[in-house]
């Protein structure tokens, strides 16, 4: 105990020192003129994606043979990241690795790959997300922009973290969530508030900027939210279990998948090759493509009505294999719909609002998947208002803990264990951690 207690004193120290570190060498209106510069270059990236990503859905919903070139989309996205991506291909957790205390530097090429590689991937409807792509492309040109300024190591890891939260608050219309995104992500359990005024100015000006773009955002009606009793509180906390479940297996086999896939098949192209004529398999058995690209139709009509009970499921495996072969794009919109599409799934069992389900659904499972419940839990108020306050941080909160250590972002440090009786030593990654057990 005293050892926890300890190790916990130090980080504590070392949180303090940072922040008068940060203090020490810049004034506050130096940190909101850097976070408007990242807000504004991340903003404008993010409606230049978001436009373009509406452009190749909609041509390919129109020409649907676009889906028989997947293969080929592969093959072109692994050829330019074995020519040009360089350390660009380690994505968002190349971010986060240098946020930590890192020196390898970040090339501005990143931005056009992920943006190119992308768009490809959804042009030819593989199953994937947006976040990535908006928050590498943000990180990258943080990254520029602290060349230019020629900035010290630590203003170097508080401009990253501005990157994050431009990138993720703008591509989603979400400025809180961003902010609180790019404090959370970096270490579980703690909240790097060294860098809250940046990020939330690079967060804010960054959804600005997308809007005055004319770029529009969906947002979904999270009605039917019941009264708080003690019947109602049981099933909420059952769903939020439950999601906690959905993120800790959507993450275990995400990452067993391109394990398996590089060791089988170490030539990229081939792996991408491989991984689009199983997705085209998978369409034309299940004779349906609503697995495809972000799912957004699924996703509206989860907070319509009870959607199909494996739906979740089955994006779930083609989102496995589009990432799991190489394929670019982020995994959180499918997070959402995986979230979404279970939660609604549960409403006839737990007899609760589908629309009510499938919003917790949707920031609980991303939540398990992320290890950011407060960012979660904000980013649930921003999209559906603060009638369910208590049901979304029960949710987030449920499904964070049970979801483990484990997530999407490999490179994340364990800060604070979730589990007293489980200590981590200084330095321990989910890539660490799954390495030793692994071994076990």
């Amino acid at each position: 105990m005293e050892d926890e207690h300890g190790q916990t004193n130090n980080k504590l120290k070392r949180m303090k020192s940072g922040v008068h570190a940060a203090i020490g060498k810049g004034t506050i209106l130096k940190w909101i003129l850097y976070g408007g510069m990242v807000g504004i270059l991340s903003g404008c990236a993010s409606a230049l994606f978001l436009y373009s990503l509406d452009t190749v859905t909609k041509a390919r919903t129109g020409s649907p043979w676009l889906l028989f070139l997947l293969p080929v989309g592969g093959v072109i996205i692994s050829y330019l990241y074995m020519k040009l991506g360089k350390n660009a291909g380690k994505g968002n957790n190349l971010l986060i690795e240098q946020i930590q205390a890192g020196d390898e530097p970040i090339p501005l090429r990143m931005a056009p790959l992920v943006l190119l590689g992308t768009l490809t991937t959804h042009l030819f409807g593989g199953s994937a997300g947006r976040e990535g792509t908006a928050v590498q492309m943000g990180g990258s040109l943080a990254e520029w922009i602290g060349k230019w300024l020629r900035v010290g190591a630590l203003d170097r890891r508080i401009l990253l973290m501005c990157g994050i939260s431009g990138g993720f608050g703008s591509v989603f219309g979400t400025p809180l969530a961003g902010t609180l995104f790019g404090l959370e992500v970096i270490t579980i359990g703690v909240i790097r508030y060294e860098a809250l005024i940046p990020c939330f100015t690079s967060s804010f000006v960054g959804d600005l900027v997308t809007k005055a773009w004319g770029i529009n955002h969906i947002h979904y009606s999270m009605s039917g939210i019941p009264q708080l009793t003690v019947m109602v509180l049981i099933k909420v906390i059952i769903a939020s279990i439950l999601f906690g479940l959905c993120s800790r297996i959507f993450s275990g086999l995400i990452h067993w998948l391109k394990e398996a896939f590089t060791r089988i098949m170490p030539n990229m192209m081939l792996k991408s090759v491989v991984g689009g004529v199983i997705i085209i398999l998978l369409v034309s058995v299940l004779g349906t493509r609503d697995y495809m690209g972000l799912s957004l139709p699924l996703l509206v009509q989860a907070f319509q009505e009870p959607v199909s009970t494996f739906a979740f499921l089955w994006k779930m495996v083609f989102t496995w294999i589009t990432l799991g072969a190489g394929y670019l794009g982020g995994e959180v919109t499918p997070l959402f719909v995986i979230g979404a599409a279970l939660g609604s799934a549960l409403s006839g069992l737990l007899l609760l609002s589908a629309p009510f389900l499938a919003g917790l659904g949707l920031i609980g499972v991303f939540s398990g998947a992320t290890n950011t419940p407060i960012a979660c839990f904000i980013l649930g108020i921003e999209l559906f208002g603060s009638e369910g306050l208590i049901y979304m941080f029960i949710a987030c909160v449920i499904s964070y803990l049970v979801s483990g250590h484990t997530g999407i972002y490999t490179s994340q440090q364990v800060g604070i264990s979730k589990y007293r009786r489980q200590l981590m030593p200084e330095g321990t990654t989910l890539a660490s951690l799954r390495l030793s057990n692994k071994r076990r």
